[in-house]
């Protein structure tokens, strides 16, 4: 009896404080909110995990076994051997550093003791409801003019500048329409494509755009999956293979999501690309 109590008394020296049911059903719950958010605005896998594992052991928990997948985020928590497993899914993905960025700073915030599960709850609906630095029209505006610059790199005189500015406001209009309504992402591309082309092919049949493959390339620069393509690098690279593979193929069905909206809008209107 006395040796199982030595032992016992040395097993527990490396736990933390035991926590109440309702405080590591609010870990978990709370842990995989913002696993959630982050993988929903674009954070690689490595920053997830490890964000989730802060914030979890940063609430009391001894430790966090964690599993991410492209469309959900598993995760165990374990304190003196009590454990919680739960599943969030990940419906929807865009890219919003501005969220990663805070959400990382709460999770320090709440390692060095300056939060408790009820204020970290509050922050996170904060930063789930928090706006976007710029209305629509901005980023409209923004996009166009983005897309009209790299037609001037691409050599391509003021006329396509112009005629690149409006299919790419055009497309990108659009693209923040079907979003809002929240149809599938690769038709949503393919759909923002086609305008995109058929606005700057429209422009060369009534000779406004002497060269429209250049204005046709820049306008459909907005669609580029920078982001996916990146992070599956990085997911690759540090050991995530089959986060890193799925991210590669959702960047590589983008790309042909794009070429099959050109290919149809060059088709409609029978302007050739080159």
């Amino acid at each position: 009896m006395n040796d199982n109590l030595i032992i016992d008394a040395i097993d527990q020296r490396d736990h933390k404080p035991l926590m109440e049911r309702e405080e590591l059903r609010d870990a978990i719950s709370l842990s995989l909110w913002a696993g959630q958010m982050l993988l929903q605005n674009g954070a690689d896998t490595k920053r997830v995990e490890e964000i989730i594992h802060h914030i979890g052991t940063g609430l009391g928990c001894d430790w966090l076994d964690i599993v991410v997948q492209l469309d959900a985020v598993i995760a165990t928590t374990t304190n003196n051997h009590e454990f919680r497993t739960k599943v969030r899914r990940v419906p929807n993905h865009g890219v919003n550093m501005q969220v990663i960025a805070e959400i990382a700073d709460l999770s320090y915030q709440l390692t060095n003791g300056e939060l408790d599960r009820f204020q970290l709850r509050r922050e996170l609906r904060r930063v789930d409801k928090m706006p976007r630095n710029y209305n629509r029209w901005v980023v409209v505006f923004g996009v166009g003019l983005a897309c009209a610059a790299f037609s001037r790199l691409f050599a391509g005189d003021w006329s396509m500048f112009f005629v690149t500015f409006s299919a790419a406001s055009m497309a990108m209009f659009i693209r923040q329409e079907l979003h809002r309504r929240y149809i599938n992402p690769l038709v949503t591309v393919a759909l923002t494509a086609l305008v995109a082309g058929l606005v700057v092919n429209s422009a060369a049949l009534f000779d406004l755009s002497t060269e429209p493959s250049i204005a046709l390339a820049a306008s459909a620069l907005l669609l580029v999956p920078g982001v996916p393509l990146i992070n599956a690098a990085e997911d690759l690279i540090q050991g995530y293979i089959l986060t890193g593979v799925i991210r590669g193929i959702t960047g590589v069905l983008i790309a042909l999501a794009i070429a099959l909206g050109l290919v149809f809008a060059i088709w409609i209107t029978g302007v050739p690309s080159v």
